[in-house]
């Protein structure tokens, strides 16, 4: 499981600097960022390389902020590798909330996501033969 802040954060000009700011100067490295907007607020999701101490900083600062286990897996850089792994996991009933990509290494990319059933989830990727991070 990979560790997600989730930040709400009101569309206003300046609030995504201001949230990244805080980070800053806790000196906390983001490796991944996704936006999901309305026209009134929008939801940040992080991927840090300090979860803990991310969502200190931000709640410091006065940031609407929670901490979310992902499940994460590293896919190869290849036609049909995540629809594999989205086609195992459709046929066995887990649902996917929503879902990301962040940085990964060796030609491979790393995608989390958020369902309610993470353990089923977790089984159902490395029956398939996924590698789970």
């Amino acid at each position: 499981m990979v560790k997600q802040i989730a930040v709400f954060l009101e569309n206003q000009e300046g609030r995504l600097s201001d949230c990244c700011k805080v980070l800053k100067q806790a000196d906390v490295n983001l490796n991944s960022l996704s936006i999901a907007d309305t026209k009134e607020f929008g939801i940040v999701r992080l991927i840090t390389d300090d979860s803990e101490k991310a969502l200190a900083a931000l709640q410091k600062a006065g940031f609407l902020s929670t901490l979310v286990e992902l499940v994460a897996i590293e896919v190869p850089n290849t036609a049909g590798a995540l629809a594999d792994e989205l086609i195992a996991l459709s046929e066995s009933g887990v649902n996917i909330e929503y879902m990301y990509s962040y940085a990964g290494k060796d030609g491979h990319a790393n995608i989390g996501f958020k369902t309610t059933t993470p353990d089923k989830a977790i089984a159902v990727l490395q029956a398939a033969g996924a590698k789970v991070l």
